[in-house]
């Protein structure tokens, strides 16, 4: 199954809704640089409130895309971090540095808004 990527102006909104696989991930991953470099998005914003828990593959997989969207000019807002979620985050040593974050889409599109100058 591929995670929907939704446009909005000039950013795009991603709503993880279930616990991701290895290759769901991957694919993610891959739908969301192509995403960015033909639409020209300045900002992104991940929603992972329905994540309950994350593997170390999986942790490692959303920092990067995290990362990799920054390379490519996208400011990155993710939303819904659950208490399991950042503990296995911290723990991995995976380092959201210059990440902005928000307890739910509203505030992250908010917050996204901010950044962006908008």
């Amino acid at each position: 199954m591929r995670i929907p990527i939704l446009k909005l102006y000039e950013c795009l909104l991603v709503s993880i809704q279930w616990e991701l696989d290895d290759q769901t991930a991957l694919q993610f991953q891959e739908d969301l640089l192509h995403k960015i470099h033909e639409t020209n998005a300045r900002g992104v914003v991940i929603d992972i409130t329905s994540i309950d828990f994350i593997d170390s593959f999986i942790a490692k997989v959303l920092g990067d895309v995290i990362e990799m969207s920054k390379l490519m000019g996208a400011k990155v807002v993710v939303t819904g971090i659950r208490p399991a979620v950042a503990i296995t985050l911290i723990e991995l040593g995976i380092r959201l540095e210059d990440v902005s974050t928000a307890l739910d889409l509203e505030k992250g599109l908010e917050k996204l808004q901010q950044e962006l100058g908008d």
